[in-house]
């Protein structure tokens, strides 16, 4: 059963989107930018933007991004766009957007939206160890370009911008259930401090231009090695963010994991070893930001569909334990990044 929307502070503006994105629209707008299509189209897995391969004439293929409106201004996705750019022109496997017109971002019926060369492969395997040192030789290289420059427009992933920002819109929202709210309130509250003292404990925490959001479903496998995909959550942090999110497993694994992708990281830029003691506290980011992000797209159809159970009380209690279990995990030894 859907969970009626909950009255909050954005519920006004959250109207419904993409009901006006069908098939048709998807490939007049491809076609308006010069290219053919040939009529054969099918929508990739995205919640945030909505996505879409579509075949040409010529038998290539090409994915077409429609961004969400009201997500990014023009100038933030021509930033992210701008960085992938100077990552490919640099030999650095990104997927960049393609150029028409000397223009990357386009206008259709009210859409925005960007076009890409379909990369293949297969998903990276992680527990190889040569494998995590290709994918570190990688993110050395694009952190080394991330550094020579800054955002301007795009935001920083911060304790502010992930977490508080986060637990204030859900505190201000009818989301959290009356009998889990002060649960809720004092975890998240914890869980805050805990990060809060992991960076500093850190500091200085330099920030540069990252991926942002460098999980498994955003690489790809080719026998010419990694493609990194999909820089639409670009923002500006510390490197840690773009490492923490490839290891996984108990301590002693994610530890063997780490040494191999900063064998490869090293040999193009250097690595704060403090900055392990935020993988934890980002870990914790993460999760404030997943369950707000959630309840600010409730009013697009496709969350309710997608994450049914969201709002429900059992949903609540895990979230949580789910943050208490942080506050102890935050306090640990951190992994180390042994020698240079």
């Amino acid at each position: 059963m859907t969970r009626p929307v909950p009255a909050s502070r954005e519920s006004a503006s959250s109207a419904p989107v993409y009901s006006d994105l069908g098939p048709e629209r998807v490939l007049d707008a491809v076609d308006g930018v010069g290219l053919r299509c040939d009529g054969s189209l099918l929508q990739l897995n995205s919640f945030e933007n909505r996505v879409f391969l579509l075949g040409l004439d010529d038998g290539q293929q090409v994915v077409a991004k429609f961004y969400r409106p009201g997500r990014w201004s023009d100038e933030a996705i021509l930033e992210e766009h701008a960085f992938c750019l100077e990552l490919a022109r640099r030999e650095i496997p990104a997927v960049p957007p393609l150029e028409f017109g000397g223009r990357t971002l386009h206008r259709a019926q009210g859409h925005r939206f960007a076009l890409f060369h379909r990369a293949r492969g297969r998903a990276p395997e992680l527990e190889d160890e040569a494998t995590l040192e290709w994918l570190g030789r990688f993110l050395g290289r694009i952190h080394a370009v991330g550094q020579a420059d800054a955002y301007r427009v795009r935001p920083a992933l911060d304790p502010q911008t992930f977490g508080v920002d986060s637990r204030d819109w859900i505190a201000g929202s009818d989301w959290l259930p009356a009998e889990l709210r002060q649960a809720w309130l004092a975890a998240s509250a914890q869980a805050l401090d805990g990060v809060r003292q992991a960076w500093e404990r850190a500091a200085p925490v330099r920030s540069l231009r990252l991926h942002g959001d460098c999980h498994l479903g955003n690489l790809q496998w080719s026998e010419q090695g990694p493609y990194f995909l999909d820089f639409d959550d670009s923002r500006s942090g510390p490197a840690v963010q773009d490492l923490w999110m490839l290891l996984a497993g108990e301590p002693a694994q994610a530890q063997r994991q780490l040494d191999a992708l900063l064998r490869g990281y090293r040999v193009f830029r250097d690595f704060d070893p403090r900055e392990l003691q935020l993988l934890e506290a980002l870990r914790t980011l993460r999760l404030l930001h997943y369950s707000a992000w959630i309840a600010r797209r409730w009013q697009d159809p496709a969350f309710p569909a997608a994450f049914p159970w969201f709002g429900d009380a059992r949903y609540w209690e895990q979230r949580v334990l789910e943050l208490r279990e942080q506050v102890e995990l935050m306090r640990q030894p951190a992994l180390h990044a042994g020698a240079a």
